[in-house]
């Protein structure tokens, strides 16, 4: 086996490993009291542009996908797939723009910090066309539910809502901002020190 082989095999170990950690955080989800309890966080995100930032956006898209079939694998599915749809969906939003910015551009800790800031924001935009077009009337077809009774779910909590694009901006918007904002606030913190970690696996 070559040198090349041998980092590539090097390299599907750690996507293997990430995927995996990342699979067991999208189980462990949890509501927040600031949108319905059908909508839940995660950090799932996290080792995915950990792996992106480190081997590049081909490695963070495979662990995306292992993420997904690693949760059916184990979990299956409460959602006949909508959730994990949208879950892949906006991981690659976040992930791509995030490790194209820092990799190709902005190579830097303040780099890391602008690139996620924008990969938050291209996934929280994306969330109100996806969640309003897709994944909300995906629910309502899927589990014979009415738009207003999701959307009643929403003004329960907030009292702006009163109809679906409302609920996308003041109940998704909040929430995607809050959750990627998150996951890039731990991923600036530890991610000087995973990359030393993480590089004595594929160096």
């Amino acid at each position: 086996m070559n040198q090349s082989n041998k980092l590539s095999t090097k390299k599907l170990t750690l996507i293997g490993m990430l995927g995996a950690i990342s699979a067991v955080l999208m189980i462990l989800e949890f509501p927040l009291p600031i949108v319905p309890g059908f909508i839940k966080m995660d950090f799932s995100e996290l080792p995915i542009i950990l792996g992106g930032y480190l081997m590049g956006p081909v490695a963070g898209s495979f662990i995306v996908i292992l993420k997904i079939l690693i949760k059916f694998l184990f979990k299956g599915t409460s959602t006949a797939g909508v959730g994990e749809i949208s879950n892949m969906l906006y991981a690659f939003c976040y992930m791509l723009p995030s490790v194209l910015i820092y990799r190709k551009f902005l190579h830097s800790k303040s780099g890391a910090a602008i690139s996620m800031a924008i990969g938050t924001v291209v996934t929280s935009i994306v969330s109100i066309f996806a969640n309003f077009y897709f994944t909300f009337p995906a629910y309502a077809k899927l589990f014979g539910m009415s738009i207003d009774a999701i959307v009643g779910a929403g003004a329960a909590i907030n009292s702006n809502i009163h109809d679906l694009f409302t609920m996308m901006i003041f109940c998704m918007l909040p929430f995607n901002l809050l959750k990627y904002g998150l996951v890039s606030l731990v991923t600036f913190l530890v991610y000087k020190r995973l990359h030393r970690l993480l590089s004595t696996i594929v160096d």
